[in-house]
């Protein structure tokens, strides 16, 4: 592909996950040995087994202790994580720049106040008007100032005030879907030339017993011990959540070019789309997109998988990933770091920029149905399947 000024490319990338804080350790945690193993929590939460963030020290990116302090805990990831795709691009430092970055964040809807909805839960099960009930205690128990601390815009805010990215910002709702609009819509900004740097990503908290009840009222939880990703299909299919968070810099080649800064990867192509599933209308919307992504069915393609484990939609999954590209290097994400809900997507184009950028080859995901990586990818698609609705493919390639 020949290079253009208006390419989109990646020059910054901050992780978080079970397997460690940062892109090294990512990378020497999926490149070091044959397969990967996960990291889990199977106690904390019983039956359901969690990805737990690992040990950061926050001051490390967010230096006040007072702006920790007022942070829920998927912000105060969130933020951390973006301030390590600003360290990654050079950009930390650099108060014009940082002035002039638009930034989309992928958001949930803040975190719950568990003792109130443990307090309505125990008192609608002694009664019969559960509307009032309900009625009754949000109107007495909820504080404002804990109402006005999980905003979802409130991940941008915060990145505003601690980092000082405060050019334009935009926060997306609506799980996996959010995180492929933000990335899709970043992208085809620099592509017109609207925008020559920008921060996007999102962060999500597993470690919160709210979100299994979301999660387990859909009846879609793996409960006792981890199981690899493609062994969770059919009927007995199950997610395992994980904590976790990836942002990117992304820059036109020519802004990258012209401050000389490290470019990890190019973005080819990003598509979003969403509907009904029935009568293989999941797949039919796969193939369009595939079809504009155009990335070769090839053993240097790597195909960053995030297939969240639920029911027949990881099977359904992988059976169009094997059918389009059989050749290409399979990786499931969600295996070894979980699912992230809004996160998932820009975490996937994290984890391929990453082999990308290092030519790395990971070690296995799933030892059975995931082969042995031999060479480097020299592109890569990152899928993101939502758990309920939603779907989004990415095309990348190596800057050589």
């Amino acid at each position: 592909m020949t290079k253009a000024e208006n390419d989109v490319v990646i020059t910054g990338i901050g992780i978080v996950s079970s397997l460690g804080v940062g892109r090294q350790a990512h990378l020497s945690a999926l490149t070091n040995d044959d397969t990967v193993e996960p990291v889990l929590d199977t106690e904390s939460f019983a039956p359901y087994p969690v990805h737990p963030l690992p040990e950061i020290n926050w001051s490390d990116q967010i230096p006040r202790r007072g702006d920790q302090r007022q942070m829920e805990n998927w912000q105060r990831i969130g933020v951390f994580t973006a301030g390590l795709a600003l360290d990654d691009a050079g950009l930390k430092e650099d108060l014009d720049a940082c002035s002039t970055m638009d930034m989309v964040v992928a958001a949930g809807g803040g975190e719950r106040d568990i003792s109130v909805d443990t307090m309505i839960v125990n008192e609608a099960a002694k009664r019969n008007d559960r509307d009032m009930v309900l009625n009754e205690k949000l109107t007495t128990e909820l504080r404002p100032t804990l109402f006005l601390a999980q905003l979802s815009n409130l991940l941008a805010g915060n990145i505003s005030i601690v980092h000082k990215v405060t050019g334009s910002s935009r926060t997306f709702m609506g799980e996996e879907s959010a995180g492929i609009s933000a990335v899709a819509t970043l992208f085809e900004r620099i592509r017109a030339g609207q925008t020559s740097h920008a921060l996007v990503g999102g962060a999500y908290n597993a470690q919160r017993p709210d979100m299994h009840l979301v999660y387990e009222g859909m009846q879609t939880l793996e409960q006792g011990s981890w199981r690899p990703l493609w062994e969770r299909t059919g009927d007995t299919g199950g997610i395992i959540t994980g904590s976790a968070s990836a942002f990117l810099v992304l820059e036109s080649r020519a802004h990258a070019e012209a401050r000389g800064a490290t470019i990890h990867a190019r973005i080819d192509a990003v598509e979003g789309d969403r509907g009904k599933r029935d009568e293989g209308r999941m797949e039919s919307r796969l193939e369009r997109m595939a079809d504009i992504i155009d990335a070769p069915d090839s053993p240097d393609t790597l195909v960053m998988s995030g297939a969240s484990g639920a029911h027949d939609l990881t099977e359904r999954e992988k059976a169009f990933l094997d059918k389009r590209y059989g050749s290409g290097l399979l990786r499931g994400y969600s295996g070894v770091i979980g699912h992230s809900l809004e996160a998932q997507f820009p975490i996937g184009i994290a984890l391929a920029a990453m082999a990308l950028g290092s030519q790395g080859r990971y070690g296995r995901f799933d030892p059975v149905c995931e082969g042995v990586m031999d060479k480097a990818a020299q592109r890569a698609v990152v899928t993101s399947v939502g758990f309920y609705h939603g779907e989004g493919l990415a095309g990348l390639a190596a800057d050589l």
